[in-house]
């Protein structure tokens, strides 16, 4: 008799840790992180009262949540961008040193690297990610040249190798060739003919499976994430899905429903609109499933608007994708990498706007932290949580500085008002250009207060020059650090790469 009464007592202890472990785990939130291509600060109506483009959707997630005015990229070029968002470090502790990758080019983070797809696996997730990769992958036999890939065989060292469960999309950006769509680390299907196209709808030429059509591809990304969410929606473990949009980044397609719906006679609008489309149509499938209230959504873009989008046409039509921000996608000026960023989490944050200094590295150490997840030394080291930007209670330390990031590899530090770039120009496309004569008669380095000069027109360096040279102390210690958040110095390259930059002082 008090066998049955012991083994029924026990039986009721164990239905309650059940229950209580349930219920924990429906208080973890699923987790969405989409990553538009090439989206302009200056093109989402929300940011831009003046914009000709009306962005419904993500205007109405920005009304739910939190909207960050001064939030960057940690580069101002793709493939970079999301080496820090997925690993929240700096893209440029990596090898990558300037430009981006390639669609043949091998895995740029190592599989010893945590990924903020790793740790949340680790810490009862599922993990996906569907879209643009653009971090590279091993092709099965690409050692043998380009023309000897065997697409009938699985990739290695792709997104399933970085924490991820689930991987559907392509390797590059939209214009980079290979075109074949690979589902986990399988390409869907052999190529077996080239496509090229040119203008503003431009790819490069290069081989095309027969289920890759370029212009239904954001519409395809979206459908498998809808998809995905409505699988996982009501499983025991919640969610985190990584979003990176082809758009709306060259080949700019907008689909036939909205072609000439901006009215700004540029397809560049009609694809922006299409965007924006994509975000609502991802905010229904959270509502249709019931799950929109403990669904933490982020919407951003991975740098400024590209040239491509024809900034001289959209002008006559007073629209500007970088705002009242110098420079354009590529530039170390604020138009390369100042974007929209913004966080919808209904259950835990109330709806309003920041001005908090962010990076789009600090995605990692945001997460964790509002998990209670503990980060080591050697994992986002140069994150810093945002929770207290969101009015949520956290101990961690608050972003102070920044470092920034242009094509070419110049650097740039900001912390408070003051912006210092240690190159002559823009370090990118617009003007001038680097190693441009123009250029060339500049001074060395550029000193901005942003507060007083946010178009980045009058520089200062020969004004301030003991907080050039601070700024330029304090920047050479991240680099040297291999971290910019507190903890234990990191095995880096720093003095290498700092002995690369040199010629930023006259020491």
């Amino acid at each position: 008799m008090n066998l049955l009464k012991n083994l029924f007592t026990l039986s009721i202890v164990l239905v309650a840790f059940s229950s209580v472990g349930q219920k924990n785990s429906k208080k973890s939130p699923n987790i969405i992180f989409i990553l538009a291509d090439d989206l302009g600060y200056g093109d989402v109506s929300s940011y831009n009262k003046n914009s000709k483009i009306k962005t419904l959707h993500i205007d109405k997630l920005a009304s739910e949540g939190v909207l960050f005015t001064d939030a960057h990229t940690s580069s101002s070029v793709c493939t970079p961008t999301r080496y820090g968002i997925l690993t929240g470090r700096y893209n440029w502790r990596s090898k990558l040193k300037s430009g981006v990758i390639q669609g043949f080019s091998k895995a740029l983070i190592p599989q010893d690297r945590a990924t903020i797809a790793g740790v949340l696996k680790s810490n009862g997730y599922k993990t996906a990610a569907i879209g643009k990769w653009h971090l590279g992958w091993d092709w099965a036999n690409v050692d043998e040249g380009f023309s000897k890939v065997d697409y009938s065989k699985k990739i290695k060292n792709g997104p399933t190798t970085l924490g991820f469960d689930y991987w559907f999309g392509f390797n590059g950006s939209l214009d980079m060739a290979p075109y074949v769509w690979v589902e986990n680390d399988q390409p869907t299907m052999v190529p077996n003919k080239f496509t090229q196209n040119t203008g503003q709808a431009m790819w490069r030429k290069g081989l095309t499976s027969d289920d890759f059509d370029h212009e239904q591809v954001l519409p395809k990304v979206t459908a498998k994430t809808v998809e995905y969410i409505a699988k996982n929606a009501h499983n025991k473990k919640p969610f985190f899905l990584y979003m990176p949009l082809p758009a709306p980044h060259t080949p700019i397609l907008p689909t036939p429903e909205f072609k000439g719906k901006s009215g700004l006679n540029n397809p560049y609008g009609d694809f922006v609109l299409m965007v924006d489309s994509v975000v609502g149509q991802v905010m229904k499938a959270l509502e249709d499933q019931g799950i929109a209230d403990n669904t933490l959504v982020v919407f951003t873009s991975d740098n400024g608007c590209s040239p491509k989008a024809d900034f001289k046409q959209l002008a006559t039509k007073n629209h500007n994708p970088s705002y009242v921000y110098r420079g354009h996608k590529a530039d170390i000026f604020e138009g390369g990498h100042r974007v929209p960023f913004i966080v919808r989490w209904p259950s835990k944050v109330k709806e309003g706007i920041s001005d908090q200094l962010l990076c789009t590295t600090d995605f990692f150490a945001t997460v964790t932290d509002a998990l209670g997840v503990d980060l080591k030394d050697n994992e986002a080291e140069d994150s810093f949580s945002f929770l207290s930007a969101l009015n949520i209670k956290s101990k961690a330390a608050v972003r102070k500085s920044i470092v920034h990031h242009s094509i070419n590899g110049s650097f740039a530090y900001r912390k408070n008002e003051w912006k210092a770039a240690f190159c002559p120009g823009s370090g990118g496309w617009s003007f001038p250009r680097f190693n441009s004569k123009e250029a060339k008669e500049l001074p060395k380095f550029q000193l901005y207060n942003l507060k007083n000069d946010i178009g980045e027109v009058n520089n200062l360096q020969d004004k301030e020059p003991e907080l050039l040279e601070q700024y330029r102390d304090e920047l050479a210690q991240i680099v040297l650090n291999g971290r910019s958040t507190v903890g234990a110095k990191q095995k880096n390259d720093g003095a290498k790469r700092w002995a690369q930059l040199n010629w930023m002082s006259d020491k």
